[in-house]
């Protein structure tokens, strides 16, 4: 029986794939360069997109990232963490926090015995520099979009030493790093712009597809395949997702554009195309968080704590902790609020720590653009009527997302204390108070989707 549901998973991800592809192929006119070119030149949202792409994407969007294709000097990082990934994932978590340590401890001690003798320091350093200073000869931003994923899943690798986590981890509040993931992790987290000393969506997740949407570093490796198919299904929902999302980025900036200009039939177009777009996008996730696919005790054992982090450091003398990678770091929904002109959920100080410089920026910029408080209930009711749609999709995906979420939260892990990926709190004891401050934030953003469809009925 088993076997069967995995070839019937496996049947209907090839399908899936099979059904993106073409749809992007039949709507390839909205992905041109040139269009990209036009709206840039035409509105200020287009400027923010197109500097997205550019500058963090390589020309395009979801980025594009190349995985051990890369500069002499930086190869070594992908060489090992692909000779050291098969240690990390164990099929019996042990509850006996000496043997933890030791396996910890074993783990953080070959992989920093590796980065000691095969990387070269000076070659990294010079190189990153150079880069830095602005010149890309000596490496592609495809390359170095690669290279940032890699460093990433290398950090949260040292920093857990054991998949699932376990107490004796979860218990560090300071990591001492080894130097060749600690110097080359300031200069990335500089160039886009990013604070935290964990990874993000956009490091962990989207860099790690190449251009055949192929997911290049794993976590687990042998374990079983129902870990296989969760850890696969799952992240690909996040990539997947920005490829229906780009083209209705285009959409809105096309749709501000004809708004200002007072071209309401082409505004309404633009409007209606969305959420065309947005349907398919939601749909992502309908078809894909449920058990069949996204098992859920494989999820929070072998995909969540990996990408959790709740470590820190000293900053001029006071202790600063740090949260993982969250679901609430998906730039579509960000855009998305943006677009409609609703408040970011996250303060400026968590936007700095986790999101990209120039996500944040075409996220303001869509804000700052906002027409929805600018229609006439009496000249602008079919755009009114589509941005209701838009408002109604969130509401509907929200509810339903919270009441998906938290059964996947709630399994059992003894090994572990309660952990989100996203928060870092991790007490050892009342989880069911954990549980509920969870489902409070997620309520609490359904509510302001619900605030905002009330002002359009206003």
């Amino acid at each position: 029986m088993f076997s069967i549901s995995i070839l019937v998973f496996s049947l209907a991800a090839a399908a899936y794939r099979l059904w993106r592809s073409l749809a992007i192929s039949k709507d390839s006119g909205n992905h041109t360069a040139s269009r990209l070119k036009i709206l840039e030149r035409s509105h200020e949202t287009g400027v923010a997109l197109s500097r997205l792409v550019e500058h963090d994407g390589a020309g395009s969007w979801p980025p594009k990232a190349s995985h051990g294709d890369w500069p002499s000097e930086l190869l070594p990082y992908h060489e090992i963490y692909m000779e050291m990934i098969p240690l990390l994932s164990s099929a019996n978590p042990s509850l006996n926090n000496d043997v933890n340590i030791k396996r910890l401890n074993r783990f953080r001690s070959l992989l920093s015995k590796k980065l000691s003798e095969r990387v070269d320091m000076v070659g990294v350093y010079e190189l990153l520099s150079s880069i830095e200073a602005g010149n890309w000869s000596g490496c592609c931003r495809e390359a170095f979009n690669g290279f940032y994923c890699c460093i990433a899943v290398l950090r949260h690798s040292y920093r857990w030493a054991v998949i699932p986590i376990v107490k004796v981890a979860q218990e560090e509040k300071i990591v001492d790093f080894p130097s060749q993931i600690d110097m080359p992790w300031a200069y990335l987290q500089r160039h886009f712009g990013v604070e935290s000393d964990s990874g993000s969506n956009t490091s962990n997740v989207l860099h790690n597809y190449n251009d055949m949407g192929e997911r290049a570093y794993k976590i687990n490796i042998n374990i079983s395949e129902a870990v296989d198919t969760t850890e696969d299904a799952f992240f690909r929902m996040f990539y997947d997702v920005e490829v229906i999302a780009y083209p209705m980025y285009q959409d809105m900036v096309s749709a501000n554009i004809a708004f200002e200009q007072g071209n309401k039939k082409e505004c309404l177009k633009h409007m209606q195309d969305i959420n065309i777009r947005l349907r398919e996008l939601l749909k992502v996730f309908y078809q894909n968080l449920v058990e069949s696919r996204v098992a859920k005790g494989m999820w929070l054992r072998y995909c969540q704590g990996f990408q959790a982090w709740g470590a820190g450091r000293m900053v001029d003398g006071e202790y600063v902790e740090f949260d993982g990678v969250s679901g609430s770091h998906n730039l579509c929904f960000m855009v998305l609020d943006a677009f409609l002109g609703m408040k970011s959920y996250m303060n400026e100080q968590n936007l700095c720590r986790y999101i990209p410089r120039n996500q944040r920026l075409m996220v303001a910029t869509f804000r700052k653009h906002s027409f929805f408080d600018k229609l006439h209930a009496d000249n602008d009711q079919e755009i009114s009527h589509q941005f209701g749609k838009i408002i109604q999709h969130l509401k509907v995906f929200r509810s339903a997302h919270k009441n998906r979420i938290m059964p996947y939260l709630a399994q059992p892990a003894p090994e572990r204390m309660m952990m989100t990926a996203g928060k870092s709190f991790n007490e050892p004891s009342n989880d069911a108070a954990h549980l509920k401050l969870l489902d409070n934030m997620l309520v609490s953003r359904l509510k302001d989707t619900i605030a905002v469809a009330s002002k359009l009925l206003a």
